[in-house]
């Protein structure tokens, strides 16, 4: 990097340790409605009852005021997540240790820390990675840990090719990311990010050709296939990492193989040109 980006991402490294905690009600109507969207028959939540993995995402949700919103959706920068100079932002990945699962009704804390920030630099031009840390706990302790990665990069549309995605997948299912679809998770998560649901904004401004599918919904997907085949299982850690956008232009596949013995499942998702879009690794 130059002298001068340097000096332009040298206050970022500040943000680190900052933190922040949010108090919410594990309510059914959230669990409901991710159901609906995944094409699920689950049975009405009741009180009490387990919410799946990867609930915690529809809890702690945005509510910036709409004056606050950044030109992408985002609320502006420089509260919570350091202030980087750069316009986008992507999600990257996660690693997720479950301890308990939340329960319907239940008062739950979020307790977030920036954990990490590192700059780099890649052939799209310079990257910042911000690591969150996200502590959810109820009134018994720990329910899961989850550091989420966070990418911003500058106006270029990142050049992702991908590579070829594993073909022994013992699970498969098609999934068409309609914007239908997409509207649905960005409702339930309240996630007003344009690129998932504005498509003249994310054709002609960012530069993608079609609605970007939001990276937690295929991780979404991907446990979800898991759980349609390993309906029992309850699962202890999850890690994914995206390789390369998806779109609404074309479908992709879910797809898994697990193994029995080691009690862990490989996931990932094959786009319409067989490349490898994202990575997970589910244990339980």
């Amino acid at each position: 990097m130059s002298g001068d980006v340097r000096e332009e991402f040298k206050g970022l490294v500040d943000w680190v340790g900052r933190s922040e905690t949010r108090e919410d009600v594990v309510t059914a109507a959230p669990l409901v409605a991710l159901s609906g969207l995944l094409d699920r028959d689950d049975p009405p939540p009741r009180p009490g009852d387990a919410a799946p993995p990867l609930a915690h995402w529809l809890y702690f949700l945005p509510n910036f005021r709409i004056s606050e919103s950044g030109p992408d959706g985002h609320a502006l920068k420089g509260g919570f997540l350091p202030p980087v100079p750069l316009p986008r932002r992507m999600w990257a990945g996660s690693r997720i240790r479950f301890e308990r699962p939340l329960r319907v009704d239940e008062v739950i804390t979020r307790r977030s820390t920036i954990a990490n920030v590192t700059v780099k630099e890649g052939k799209s031009g310079t990257l910042v990675f911000v690591t969150a840390r996200h502590e959810v706990s109820d009134r018994k302790g720990t329910l899961l840990v989850d550091e989420h990665d966070i990418v911003y990069r500058g106006e270029t549309t990142l050049a992702a090719k991908g590579e070829p995605a594993p073909a022994n997948e013992t699970w498969r299912r098609e999934i068409r990311p309609d914007p239908v679809l997409l509207f649905r998770y960005s409702a339930v998560t309240f996630n007003s990010h344009r690129i998932h649901y504005d498509h003249p904004y994310v054709t002609k401004v960012e530069g993608y050709p079609g609605l970007v599918v939001h990276g937690p919904l295929i991780a979404t997907l991907l446990l979800d296939l898991l759980r349609r085949n390993r309906p029992a299982t309850e699962v202890k850690e999850y890690r994914f990492k995206a390789l390369k956008p998806l779109y609404d232009t074309a479908s992709f596949f879910t797809c898994g193989a697990p193994d029995e013995a080691a009690g862990t499942a490989r996931l990932w998702t094959r786009d319409a040109e067989g490349a490898a879009t994202m990575q997970a690794t589910a244990s339980w």
